[in-house]
């Protein structure tokens, strides 16, 4: 697997963390302050390599493992392996491995959504946060209990991951064709080009690939053909079960924090997002949301023309605006 040139190097190496096997990606100098990274959906430590060389040049020790169910980290077999309490005890672990009573942590997507749970569950380990892509929320009731209202009827991707089996057969008849549409559909040529945001599709007989389209044989610039090959091997090794299965606790998760306020969140909290992000439209007034439920909230960064994929389309805006975060919240 290549890296990205630079004089600093990314290294690798595989930890014990709360009973499983973590692959990191790092670094920076051992001693600068840690700053963890997860990646969503269906995504890798890969994500983050403009960020972990950018982090690690201006003094930081960035970490940025596969999570786990992804890559070289371990792959666990049970639905109940992938709630919010195993994954955030993998960041704890994680911090107890290096010898970090806290860190910034860092989270796009699905990653996201582990680093608001991080905060949460384990405000004492946490710095400060910077998120990307999917906002801080607090559903009133089960989240899938309320996509079957919106959606009844319906095809919305979230509903159809919820069945064991189902989407793995799809994603990994060809893992290959499936990252290279995905990551072609949430970007920002995909979304330019795209029709309705939520396709008026019926929930039987649809599959996650029919609402996709299809990639151009020229990919955009942001994106390479290795760089699909990067995830697409991964995933022909490691398959969908573990990467789908986080969906499938998103009630459970609920159920487990729900009751916490938002007032734990005493830490220093950022947010960004691209303006052709499609969570983006499906959660709109987001960043007014969060100023008002934190007490340190440092503001939204609107990255211009970038979509699902932000830190990879949009890397030196990216970059700039997280080191401007972590500057100021230190």
């Amino acid at each position: 697997m290549s890296e990205p040139r630079t004089s600093l190097p990314i290294t690798h190496e595989q930890i014990e963390s709360n009973g499983i096997e973590l692959h990191v990606a790092a670094c920076g100098p051992a001693k600068g302050k840690p700053v963890v990274l997860c990646h969503g959906f269906p995504e890798l430590w890969y994500s983050w390599r403009h960020q972990l060389v950018a982090l690690g040049e201006a003094g930081y020790r960035a970490l940025a493992p596969d999570l786990r169910g992804y890559g070289g980290s371990s792959h666990p077999t049970e639905v109940a392996d992938y709630g919010s309490d195993k994954l955030t005890g993998d960041l704890c672990g994680l911090l107890d491995h290096y010898g970090y009573d806290k860190a910034a942590f860092v989270g796009h997507d699905w990653g996201a959504m582990v680093v608001w749970e991080q905060g949460r569950l384990h405000p004492e380990r946490v710095a400060s946060v910077f998120n990307m892509s999917v906002p801080y929320s607090n559903a009133p009731a089960p989240p899938t209990e309320i996509f079957k209202v919106i959606f009844e009827g319906k095809f919305f991707y979230i509903l159809y991951f919820q069945t064991v089996g189902v989407a793995e057969a799809e994603l990994e008849a060809d893992p290959r064709h499936f990252m290279r549409t995905m990551l072609y559909a949430a970007g920002a040529e995909g979304m330019v080009g795209a029709g309705p945001l939520l396709p008026d599709a019926p929930a039987e007989g649809t599959r996650f690939m029919d609402i996709l389209g299809e990639a151009p044989d020229q990919l955009p610039a942001w994106v390479t053909e290795h760089d699909v090959d990067v995830y697409a091997d991964a995933f022909k090794k490691g398959g969908f079960f573990g990467p789908v299965s986080y969906y499938r606790n998103m009630d459970a998760n609920w159920e487990r924090s729900k009751d916490i306020p938002s007032s734990v969140y005493t830490m220093p909290v950022g947010f960004l997002t691209g303006t052709l992000d499609p969570v983006r439209a499906m959660m709109p007034g987001a960043a007014e949301a969060m100023a008002e439920a934190f007490s340190d909230f440092r503001g939204a960064t609107d990255v211009e023309g970038a979509a699902h994929w932000v830190q990879q389309e949009k890397p030196a805006e990216t970059n700039a605006a997280l080191l401007g975060f972590l500057a100021d919240a230190a």
